[in-house]
């Protein structure tokens, strides 16, 4: 029976890890038992340990034990995590807790390597923290390891826009004038706008270099000029543009912003004579103010009278041809999609055939618009053409898997549920991954037809691929549903019943004996 081998003693342990670990100069030992081994001869007697203290885990390369870096760094699957954690602290109500919020984060987070997205995701996984994110930006500020930025000040400013707390977003700038910049300027503007102030946004470009220490020139004026545009307040951002005219001279493209935005506004009238106006001022109108008004003057058809949809955009390209500026895609797509709302599909595809009378090509736009017209108006075959059309033009990249959406919701629309899953095998051919409002809107859809087979496949299809599909109790379309036979149940006929019967079959037999006439035939002379 062979003898045991004794167990190691640390003496000899230490030398054995020393030339393991330590030694260039000697040849590679060979490989060192599991861990279990170890264990097992350190302490004969006691079971391993799953999980074996950090003693005997592979020492770190030599260079890192005098390295100064004591910051641990966040692997990125953590994000969502810390990020979480974060959001707990901040919706934490501040009047229960005995600490203030930036001595509890400097508690828990002060090992952690905060980044810019850790932030935006705990921004907006905290919605309902008000005012405590302004304690939130003032830890962040004071982090040794993290500088703010104008991106990360301009997720603050976000934030505070969201619920209107423009208050808060006066401390912040003014608590950041030295960080501050282009986006954190932008997100200002375009929060007040969104939430329907745009006296405040005037007032902001008045004093955005004296308060925020902004840069106060053109490129600031033509941001705020085309999100007042944007939004449908025309009137503000013309008044404004007055008003600054001695200092920022308005160029083309503030010309044709404020007529776009007229014409958002529906104010046709305002438009043409602010074209006017620029035409008297030696401005050259160009194709982006006649499309607006183009598109305006179709929109205002569509309300109030379809029929004169043609007639009235006729006259705004007759204008177009008489200044001499030509027609663009942008040009087609305006009538192209005002004439597929009103169902004039065969119009649209006309007017298609003949972009290239003007020297233009169709883009993506153009053909998204038709072949959702065409799908909706049930011509499928011609549907399936154009995207194979689209697709030999290069713009394949446009059927993604929103586009595919909206068309599998036109044709399930329209009862065409075989030709949707035709399409719907398109759509995984082509590269583009379904996800769960897809495989909802199918699968529900099937149901509603009755057939149920279909699908538990679709089903078991998105499990597999791991899109997370909720099983739902989908309702059964009345109009599908099968109905049940009527049988109908032999009943005994009566005494006067069973005579009635006997009597017309009696004058049937009689009746059957008798010599019908003939038709008189005509005499022939």
């Amino acid at each position: 029976m062979p003898r045991p081998s004794p167990p190691l003693m640390a003496a000899h342990l230490r030398i054995l890890l020393r030339r393991r670990y330590f030694s260039s100069s000697l040849p590679p030992p060979p490989p060192t038992p599991p861990l279990r081994s170890i264990h097992h001869f350190l302490h004969p007697h006691k079971p391993s340990l799953s999980k074996p203290y950090s003693l005997f885990t592979p020492f770190p390369p030599f260079s890192k034990f005098f390295s100064s870096q004591t910051q641990i760094e966040t692997p990125p699957e953590d994000s969502q995590d810390i990020a979480q954690s974060l959001s707990y602290e901040l919706l934490k109500d501040p009047n229960e807790q005995s600490l203030p919020l930036p001595h509890r984060l400097d508690l828990s987070f002060s090992h952690i390597t905060l980044t810019s997205n850790i932030i935006l995701t705990a921004l907006n996984l905290s919605p309902e923290s008000g005012r405590t994110a302004l304690d939130f930006h003032k830890w962040v500020s004071t982090r040794t390891d993290f500088k703010l930025t104008d991106e990360t000040l301009a997720y603050f400013i976000d934030y505070f826009g969201r619920r209107k707390d423009f208050k808060a977003t006066h401390e912040l700038l003014v608590a950041s004038k030295g960080i501050s910049g282009v986006k954190t300027f932008e997100s200002s503007i375009d929060r007040l706008v969104r939430a329907g102030r745009p006296t405040q946004a005037v007032a902001f470009f008045d004093k955005m270099e004296s308060d925020y220490a902004f840069v106060r020139n053109m490129d600031s004026l033509k941001f705020i000029v085309s999100k007042l545009c944007e939004h449908g307040f025309a009137s503000y951002a013309e008044k404004m543009v007055t008003n600054v005219a001695n200092e920022f001279f308005p160029d083309e493209f503030i010309c044709d912003t404020l007529i776009k935005g007229w014409c958002v506004d529906g104010k046709l009238d305002e438009a043409r004579r602010l074209s006017q106006e620029m035409y008297r001022g030696g401005f050259e109108i160009g194709p982006v103010s006649y499309n607006a008004i183009l598109d305006c003057v179709c929109k205002l058809c569509r309300k109030k009278d379809p029929f004169r949809l043609q007639f009235e955009a006729e006259k705004v390209l007759i204008d177009m041809d008489v200044a001499g500026v030509p027609r663009n895609v942008e040009t087609f797509n305006i009538l192209i999609n005002n004439l597929c709302k009103i169902r004039k599909t065969e119009e649209a595809m006309n007017l298609f055939d003949r972009m290239g009378e003007w020297g233009c090509h169709p883009n993506e736009k153009t053909f998204l618009v038709l072949i959702k017209s065409l799908y909706q108006a049930a011509r499928t075959g011609e549907g399936d053409e154009m995207m194979d059309k689209m697709k030999s033009a290069g713009f394949g990249d446009a059927l993604n898997k929103k586009a595919y959406y909206e068309f599998l919701k036109i044709l399930c629309g329209i009862e065409r549920i075989d030709h949707a899953l035709t399409v719907f095998a398109k759509m995984k051919k082509d590269g583009c991954e379904p996800g769960i409002k897809t495989y909802d809107l199918l699968m529900g859809k099937l149901c509603a037809h009755g057939r149920v087979e279909k699908a538990n496949v679709l089903f078991k299809e998105a499990e597999r691929k791991g899109v997370g599909v909720v099983v739902k109790a989908y309702k059964l379309d009345p109009r599908f549903m099968k109905k049940p036979k009527m049988v109908k149940e032999k009943k005994r006929e009566t005494l006067p019943e069973k005579m009635a019967r006997k009597r017309r079959r009696l004058k049937q037999i009689r009746l059957s004996f008798v010599k019908k006439p003939k038709k008189a035939q005509r005499r022939a002379y």
